[in-house]
């Protein structure tokens, strides 16, 4: 299977007051066209840096990033973000919030099918009818639907979403993994999700990479095998031992992390 996105030796380092603070290091990932990613790891390791690196809002120190075959060198249209904040703007509907992307992203939709396309996905998060309320009418979980429409009304290739649900309540939180779930099935793209629950990781995802402490490297990847789109399987055995298998990696990372930084 061809990779869509390939991370290559990828190190970088934030300047602060104290000096250089390494994030990443020689960090490698590799995700399939049409596969769905998730990356975990210690808080600070920098997974959100790797998520800019990957829209081309950043560029590493060293290594390379790509996306279809081609080096990332700046932000790329072809590339939807969805934030654990929506951003939605207040004084337009819920239907032009959608629409935003189609006004600054070059595209060769006309404006009825923008609009079309943008009811179309407002339907498939279940908000059809809220196309006329403003932000502030809707409950948080409505906003990230809506957000969720917003990074795909431009047909992306790569959908990233950097812990989008980790605001929301447990009950929320697992409502929108299934509409994912449902979205994916219907709007192919290849997707990389931040996150720090780990129950999202193996529901949402088909591969779990850890990173290890900060400046973070590629620790390991966790195969997760299609078992349907029931929320009950994440209470089975089987998604119990691959729970128990990240936790135990992010522990190995965290003691790590807590070595280096003893070790500086």
């Amino acid at each position: 299977m061809t990779n869509l996105i390939e991370i290559k030796g990828v190190r970088h380092a934030y300047q602060t007051p104290s000096g250089r603070l390494p994030v990443l290091d020689g960090l490698d990932v590799a995700v399939p066209e049409g596969g769905f990613v998730a990356v975990v790891g210690p808080s600070g390791c920098g997974k959100s840096t790797l998520t800019r690196l990957v829209a081309g809002l950043m560029k590493p120190d060293e290594g390379e990033v790509w996306l279809h075959g081609e080096r990332v060198k700046g932000p790329r249209s072809t590339v939807g973000m969805a934030f654990q904040n929506p951003v939605l703007l207040e004084w337009r509907t819920i239907l032009k919030n959608v629409m935003l992307p189609l006004e600054i992203v070059p595209t060769k939709m006309g404006r009825k099918e923008q609009e079309e396309r943008a009811r179309y996905l407002l339907h498939l998060v279940g908000l059809e009818g809220f196309e006329d309320k403003r932000p502030s009418e809707l409950s948080g979980g409505m906003r990230q639907r809506a957000s969720l429409c917003r990074s795909l009304v431009h047909k992306p290739e790569v959908l990233i979403l950097d812990e989008p649900f980790g605001a929301l309540d447990a009950f929320t939180r697992e409502d929108l993994w299934q509409t994912m779930q449902k979205v994916k099935e219907a709007e192919p793209f290849t997707g990389v999700l931040i996150t720090h629950d780990l129950r999202e990781s193996i529901y949402l995802a088909n591969q779990v990479v850890v990173l290890s402490g900060r400046p973070a490297r590629t620790q390991y990847v966790l195969d997760v095998p299609d078992r349907g789109h029931d929320i009950e399987q994440l209470y089975t055995p089987e998604a119990s031992e691959m729970l128990a298998i990240l936790r135990h990696q992010i522990e190995v990372a965290q003691g790590r992390a807590s070595a280096g930084e003893t070790a500086a």
